[in-house]
């Protein structure tokens, strides 16, 4: 629990709560304690002020101090304060509470002392609590307010930690939900999604998850078909082959060339097949050799479209559309006249009769742009993100005469992708599809 990103958000943010409580109690505590004491010093002062005014007026009046006794307890009474009287010399005249008159009253000094009006007599004015002085009803004050402030600091610092823990435990929510998740989904649960629809860097992370999520659902959901889908090809040209070797060998059909000729073709589509899966192999584990030489790819591109010599057959036109002068360009020769006869033969097999196919060279500043694009029937947009996929076709049956063994995309993307260049598909359905990939290089003139 120690370890938990909850706990720690949770001890985070009760030290900075005592820290920032603490800080103010103590200094709210030294100024209150400061103020306390100036105000009480005033109070004194002005207290002082007034039993002075009162003595003096009696003092002028009667001309002594007799009979003063009652008025001053009177006024310690008034004001809660024992209040003494004496001369010069310290020596009690009266006392509030009529116990030090004729006695020595010891003091360092006298407090305010003060010249009658009209008088040469001197006197000086000594205050004392009954049951303390001064300072102690001022830091009874003081200590009164400081209780108080920290009851408002204990309550205050519980509330917080209440909406500290509800705080914690909201933030911490959705990064346990993605643990668990992210735990059942390591397990082989691909289906699992997370629930969060905030915009902050959680709500961010979440959507990445979960579209890392369903792209791996995606990616399995094909990869578990590969296995049957290897199969199938396979098991295709080997059943022909073997059916008409069965036929051979109980003379039913005789070896003549027309039989040799479908034998040749079925053993040569399963050499191909074969050579793909090879392909595509090198190309995952990243051993793909590739012989980079400076090229002219308007002859890779001239000798990819000679190689469709059955285009004429189907009723199909090619057109080239390459700037002349174009330099030289880094690449293997073999392998990206590979991925124009598989992009070509891709668009020969989805045209009907009467259409055409366009390549295009565009040089760009940093590279060389090829398209290949053509009016056939088009991809539906569904499948369009999946086209690059291993063994994924449009066609579902995978009739040969709809498709190849379904890798060709995928050995083009793979092969792009070794040159470091991308490859991307438009498409919209009816109208054709066009196929474009780059390849890097300075190529600029």
């Amino acid at each position: 629990m120690i370890y938990s990103l909850r706990f720690r958000l949770l001890i985070a943010f009760v030290a900075i709560i005592l820290v920032t409580i603490g800080t103010v109690y103590f200094f709210v505590s030294q100024k209150a304690s400061g103020q306390i004491r100036e105000l009480e010093q005033i109070r004194k002062q002005i207290l002082i002020s007034r039993v002075e005014a009162v003595l003096s007026r009696y003092y002028f009046t009667v001309g002594s101090w007799d009979g003063i006794q009652p008025l001053l307890q009177k006024l310690g009474e008034l004001d809660s304060e024992r209040i003494i009287l004496a001369d010069i010399n310290g020596v009690v005249i009266v006392d509030s509470e009529g116990k030090l008159e004729g006695q020595k009253y010891e003091t360092d000094a006298l407090a305010n002392p003060v010249r009658l009006p009209g008088t040469q007599i001197i006197l000086g004015v000594f205050w004392a609590l009954p049951a303390g002085n001064d300072l102690a009803s001022t830091l009874g004050l003081a200590v009164a307010i400081n209780r108080f402030l920290l009851w408002g600091a204990l309550l205050a610092a519980g509330i917080a930690l209440i909406i500290t823990f509800f705080l914690a435990r909201h933030i911490t929510a959705p990064v346990r939900a993605l643990t668990k998740a992210a735990q059942r989904l390591g397990q082989g649960d691909l289906s699992q999604r997370v629930e969060y629809q905030g915009k902050d860097e959680l709500g961010k992370l979440t959507n990445t998850f979960n579209s890392m999520a369903g792209e791996l659902e995606r990616t399995e959901k094909l990869r578990r078909n590969m296995v049957a889908d290897s199969a199938h090809e396979l098991r295709t040209p080997i059943s022909n082959i073997r059916g008409y070797l069965e036929a051979i060998r109980d003379g039913v059909v005789k070896p003549e060339p027309n039989t040799m000729d479908i034998l040749y073709e079925e053993t040569m589509q399963l050499s191909n097949l074969i050579d793909d899966l090879q392909d595509l192999t090198l190309a995952d584990s990243g051993e793909l050799k590739l012989d980079l030489q400076p090229e002219d790819i308007a002859e890779v591109i001239k000798h990819a479209v000679a190689m469709q010599a059955h285009i004429e057959t189907r009723g199909l036109s090619i057109l080239t559309e390459i700037p002349d002068n174009l330099p030289p360009v880094n690449i293997d020769k073999r392998r990206i006249g590979q991925v124009l006869r598989n992009l070509i033969d891709n668009a020969v097999k989805h045209t009907g009769s009467g259409g055409t196919i366009r390549v295009t060279v565009e040089l760009l500043e940093d590279g060389i742009k090829i398209s290949i694009s053509d009016t056939g029937e088009g991809i539906p947009k569904a499948d369009l993100p999946n086209i690059f996929e291993r063994y994924y076709r449009v066609d579902p049956s995978r009739n040969r005469a709809t498709g190849g063994s379904g890798l060709g995309l995928t050995i083009a993307r793979r092969l792009v992708e070794a040159h470091g260049g991308t490859i991307e598909a438009q498409s919209e359905l009816g109208k054709g599809s066009r196929f474009t990939f780059i390849i890097p290089g300075n190529n600029s003139k």
